[in-house]
C-alpha cells in the first residue's frame, strides 16, 4: 500500500452524546454547538492544528453526526481541503461481516489504524472536539520528542475541589507521570489531563490492539490505555499548559466560556491575526441597530436586527430583537427573534427559538434567597416560548423535534 509520509496524524473524537448539555445536543453532536457568535466548538480544534502545520486530521463522529459532517464538508474553511491529507470524516463502518459502534475513546481510534498507517506517521496526537482553547501542537510534539517519551500529555491545574471531574496525573519534580486516574474521587493533586494526547504512533499501536483483544477493558485512553502504559514502565510525560482551556461540556461552562469573550481580564482573543479561529461563515448583510437600541459589552454579529437592549450578550446572526426587549448576560444563537419587552437574563437560546413578545425567562421568583435556585435557562431549538410565559433559572424548553 502506498503510504503518504506525514510525521504526525491527528485524530480528533467528536463522537461524544454531550448528555450534559440536555436539549442543545437533542439533534446535534457537542462538537457542532455554536459558540461566540459565528464559530462551532469543533472551529477551535481545527483551527489549532492548521495554526500548528498539521494538515492530516481525522474527524470520528458518532452521535448525530449529519450536521457535523456537513459543517465540516471537505474542510476548506480550515485549509484542511488537502489532496495528501486534509480532513477526514471517519463514522464507524460495516466490515466484511460486521460492523459496530465506537466501544470507546481507544477503540475509536483502533477502528481507524488503516487511516493512520496510509500515511505511516511517527506520531498520533489525539485531540477532544469540545473544548475550547488555542494551543500550538508543534510545541507539544517537540517537547514530546525532546524527552523520548511514548506519551505526553498536556495538562493544566484545575481547582482541587473540581479534579474529581479529570483525568488527574500526579508526576515527579521532571513532570514525568507516575500514577494516572480517571476521574479519581478522593484525588491527590490538581494536574488534570486536557484530553490531548501525543503517542509515538508505533508504541500506540501496540497498546491498543492489546487493550482491543482485552475482554476487561472498558476501550478508553483515560481509564485504559494511559494507566496501563503507566504500569507497564512506559516514559510518560506531562506537558505544562498555561493558556486558557475550558471544557463545554456542561451548560453552565458553556455560558461561561462566550461570557468570557466579552471579559477583556481572560486571554482568549479571537482577533489576534498570528492564530486565527476559522469557521465555516457565509457572507451576510450587516447589523441594523434600531434608534431604540442600547448595546453594552456585547457581541453582535451579522445580520442582527436590534431595537432592544443588550448587556453583556452574545448575538449570533440572523437574531431580531424587537422594541422593549431586554437581555442580560445571555446567549442567543442564530435566527431567533426575540420579541417585544421580552425579558431574558441569564439564558442561552438555541437556534430559531421565538420568543413571544412580553415573555419572561431566567428571572427569580420574588423574595428567593437561596443560591442554589439560580442556574441558566435554555430554550431548545426551534422551541417557543409563549407570550407572558415565565421560564424559571435551570429551566429547560424542548427544542422541536423536527418531525
Amino acid at each position: 500500500m502506498f503510504k503518504k509520509n506525514k510525521e504526525i496524524v491527528a485524530m480528533l473524537l467528536a463522537g461524544g452524546q454531550g448528555s450534559r448539555l440536555h436539549v442543545l445536543t437533542k439533534n446535534t453532536a457537542k462538537p457542532a454547538i455554536p459558540f461566540g457568535g459565528k464559530y462551532r466548538i469543533i472551529d477551535f480544534t481545527l483551527s489549532n492544528c492548521i495554526n500548528s502545520g498539521i494538515d492530516t486530521v481525522g474527524v470520528l463522529t458518532q452521535y448525530q453526526p449529519l450536521e457535523l459532517n456537513s459543517y465540516i464538508g471537505n474542510g476548506m474553511p480550515w485549509d484542511l481541503n488537502r489532496i495528501n491529507g486534509g480532513v477526514s470524516i471517519l463514522p464507524p463502518y460495516v466490515k466484511a461481516k460486521s460492523g459496530e459502534w465506537y466501544k470507546g475513546t481507544a477503540n475509536a481510534v483502533y477502528q481507524n489504524i488503516r487511516f493512520i498507517e496510509k500515511y505511516d506517521p511517527e506520531y498520533v496526537l489525539v485531540l477532544s472536539g469540545d473544548h475550547i482553547y488555542k494551543m500550538d501542537y508543534s510545541k507539544l510534539a517537540d517537547y514530546h520528542k525532546s524527552t523520548g517519551a511514548a506519551c505526553t500529555i498536556a495538562a493544566l491545574p484545575v481547582p482541587i475541589e473540581e479534579a474529581s471531574r479529570f483525568g488527574i496525573m500526579n508526576t515527579d519534580e521532571n513532570d514525568r507521570i507516575y500514577e494516572f486516574e480517571e476521574k479519581p474521587e478522593h484525588p491527590k493533586c490538581n494536574n488534570a489531563s486536557m484530553g490531548i494526547y501525543i503517542f509515538t504512533w508505533k508504541k500506540l499501536l501496540e497498546y491498543l490492539i492489546a487493550d482491543e483483544n482485552d475482554p476487561d477493558s472498558k476501550h478508553d485512553f483515560g481509564a485504559d490505555i494511559l494507566p496501563t502504559m503507566i504500569k507497564k514502565g512506559e516514559k510518560m510525560m506531562a506537558y505544562r499548559f498555561d493558556g486558557y482551556w475550558k471544557d463545554v461540556g456542561t451548560i453552565d461552562s458553556l455560558w461561561e466560556a462566550n461570557m468570557d469573550l466579552l471579559n477583556p481580564k481572560i486571554p482568549l482573543n479571537l482577533s489576534d491575526p498570528n492564530w486565527k479561529i476559522y469557521s465555516r461563515f457565509e457572507a451576510m448583510l450587516p447589523q441594523y441597530i434600531g434608534k431604540n437600541a442600547q448595546i453594552i459589552e456585547s457581541l453582535v454579529t451579522e445580520n442582527c436586527r436590534i431595537d432592544g437592549k443588550l448587556w453583556y450578550t452574545v448575538l449570533f446572526s440572523g437574531v431580531q430583537v424587537e422594541s422593549g426587549a431586554r437581555l442580560n448576560s445571555s446567549v442567543v444563537m442564530s435566527n431567533s427573534k426575540i420579541g417585544k419587552n421580552a425579558d431574558i437574563k441569564y439564558a442561552i437560546i438555541a437556534d430559531d427559538a421565538v420568543i413571544e413578545d412580553g415573555a419572561v425567562i431566567g428571572d427569580l421568583p420574588e423574595n428567593c434567597s437561596d443560591p442554589s435556585d439560580w442556574g441558566i435557562a435554555v430554550i431548545g431549538k426551534g422551541a417557543v416560548v409563549k407570550s407572558g410565559q415565565v421560564v424559571r433559572p435551570k429551566q429547560m424548553i424542548e427544542p422541536y423535534s423536527g418531525r
